[in-house]
């Protein structure tokens, strides 16, 4: 009969371990964010961003991590105005943020059917927000580790044309 119950009671506690775990991952540090009219990308001929004008806002974003952030909007602008982001490479959203599909974009974004576009660099030391606008101006938008990131992240040091890294 004891035995019944510590293994009752290790499965119980696995389980509820399990789904504490999964729910923490999926749900709990994620905020939505408040809709906005403006969003800041960086125009090809610009140093820095510019705000545009958009729609139907949507976003996600997390305070445990710099690159949990997503948004979905509707950018009234031609995407062959910004800086181009060739290695775009969006990353997966929760599966209840619906309109980000990580997938589908990325595969726009590899056959041509959307592109890739700086929102704006150094968003925080290391991390761009990378946008995929489509023809029809939707727009995707997410945060990626850069090269800058990267490195520094990994303690190598920078490449050149990287601004200093913050003091650790």
């Amino acid at each position: 009969m004891m035995a019944r119950f510590m293994v009752i009671l290790l499965v119980g506690g696995a389980a509820l371990a399990g789904f504490g775990a999964w729910y923490l991952t999926v749900y709990a540090y994620y905020d939505r964010l408040p809709a906005q009219d403006s969003y800041a990308l960086t125009p090809i001929a610009a140093l820095a961003a510019q705000d545009q004008p958009v729609r139907d806002f949507e976003g996600i974003d997390s305070d445990s991590s710099p690159i949990r952030y997503r948004a979905c909007f509707t950018l009234d602008a031609d995407p062959a105005q910004f800086t181009p982001y060739p290695e775009a490479a969006p990353l997966i959203a929760p599966n209840w943020f619906n309109c980000f599909d990580a997938q589908t974009i990325g595969a726009d974004l590899e056959a041509g059917r959307a592109t890739g576009v700086l929102g704006q660099a150094h968003i925080r030391y290391g991390i761009d927000r990378v946008v995929a606008v489509y023809p029809d101006g939707r727009a995707f938008a997410w945060h990626q580790i850069n090269p800058c990131g990267e490195a520094h992240f990994d303690g190598d040091p920078v490449p050149p044309g990287c601004p200093p890294p913050p003091e650790r």
